[in-house]
């Protein structure tokens, strides 16, 4: 088989650049080791950027976004009876973010590419990259007993933080940057109201937690716990208590209990590969980066990495210009490393870390007591929740 873009993953990433790429007629295959129903039952992150919405809408894929999302305005921060909202449409000049899971938009990608007689690969096996370095790489797979091969112009590594992309880049040449915290996140999803219209990050002696949401009967709820906890020992009457407790007393009474649809824990860690690019190779997404979930950040860095890819390709085979694809892996990571120290700042601002000196628990609680009496840093807040310009 022969294509322009050979894409390995059928994650948003892997969809979205994939779907962009067809609307200016260049061809591409996207390749998946899991079925397409594991694909699309993936619990994942929900709190889209401005820059996000925009690039769903310019694949033609914002339908459904529109009509079923929920546009939040502010949040609120939550700490030792303190409570102050930020106002993110106001403080940063207008930016908002859109409650949308990741679900839903891959769907949507799944959707569109299907409609469009798009080729994806779902359960390709043994996911192989051949003569990387070359004018001419090419993917290896097996399906249904057979390999297959597919001659490339470009490899786009869109598989994930254990794929088989990242490692082709030599040894020599790749850095990997990495820090994981000690503490992982206990997250669930229930068929509930919400307990606020907005999100919630709560500071407390007791670990931190996240009021979040799907929908308007979907809600999703976190809390810092141990990284050697057991799931089987947080039964869904547990967890409603221990979130009650973290909650300031007047929204714990609102709170809204019921059985949960999923729970998971999840370590949190930072993680930068640089470069983002080997010969005809570019990663994106969590096969370059990874960061902990306080800051919103995972699926909007993956979307700003496809913006930078799929213009740089367009780019190149419209006008045969190079410079986007030489520059693809600066542009990123100048992108990349600021998300990762905002979502550094906000692990670190709201968690409990248990080998903290009583001199950095109050360096915290005066951070805190600064961010909610200071306008200038609610605005710094703003700014990097919203989404940096690309």
């Amino acid at each position: 088989m022969r294509t322009q873009v050979g894409i390995i993953g059928a994650g948003p990433s892997g969809l979205l650049l994939s779907q962009l790429l067809h609307l200016q007629g260049i061809d591409s295959i996207v390749l998946e080791r899991q079925t397409m129903k594991h694909v699309l039952s993936r619990i994942r992150a929900g709190v889209l950027e401005m820059g996000t919405v925009d690039l769903l809408h310019k694949a033609g894929v914002g339908k459904r976004m529109n009509k079923e999302s929920r546009v939040h305005e502010g949040l609120d921060i939550v700490a030792r009876d303190k409570r102050c909202r930020i106002d993110l449409e106001k403080l940063s000049g207008g930016k908002v973010v859109t409650i949308y899971g990741q679900t839903e938009l891959t769907r949507d990608l799944v959707d569109a590419r299907r409609a469009s007689k798009g080729k994806l690969v779902y359960e390709a096996g043994d996911v192989d990259i051949h003569d990387i370095d070359s004018d001419s790489p090419r993917l290896s797979y097996l399906k249904d007993g057979k390999t297959f091969e597919i001659v490339c112009d470009f490899i786009i590594g869109c598989d994930g933080y254990h794929g088989v992309s990242r490692k082709q880049i030599p040894e020599n040449i790749l850095n990997e940057f990495e820090r994981s915290y000690p503490f992982a996140w206990l997250g669930m999803l229930s068929e509930t109201k919400p307990v606020s219209n907005e999100l919630i990050y709560v500071s407390h002696e007791r670990g931190f937690a996240l009021c979040s949401q799907r929908s308007e009967t979907l809600s999703r709820y976190y809390l810092q716990c141990q990284l050697d906890e057991k799931l089987e020992a947080w039964s869904d009457e547990r967890f409603w208590q221990e979130l009650g407790r973290r909650l300031p007393e007047e929204t714990a009474n609102r709170l809204e209990t019921g059985p949960s649809l999923e729970k998971s824990i999840t370590p949190l860690r930072s993680f930068v590969a640089e470069p983002m690019q080997y010969g005809r190779l570019m990663l994106a997404g969590d096969a370059a980066h990874i960061v902990p979930p306080t800051g919103a950040k995972g699926l909007n860095l993956a979307a700003s990495d496809i913006h930078y890819c799929s213009n740089a390709l367009i780019e190149y085979y419209r006008n045969n210009n190079k410079e986007g694809l030489n520059n693809y892996s600066t542009n990123c990571l100048q992108r990349v490393w600021k998300a990762e120290r905002f979502s550094w700042w906000m692990t670190n601002l709201l968690h409990n870390f248990a080998d903290d000196s009583p001199f950095e628990k109050r360096l915290r609680e005066a951070e805190l007591n600064y961010l909610i009496e200071s306008e200038a840093a609610q605005r710094v807040l703003a700014e990097n929740y919203t989404g940096l310009p690309y």
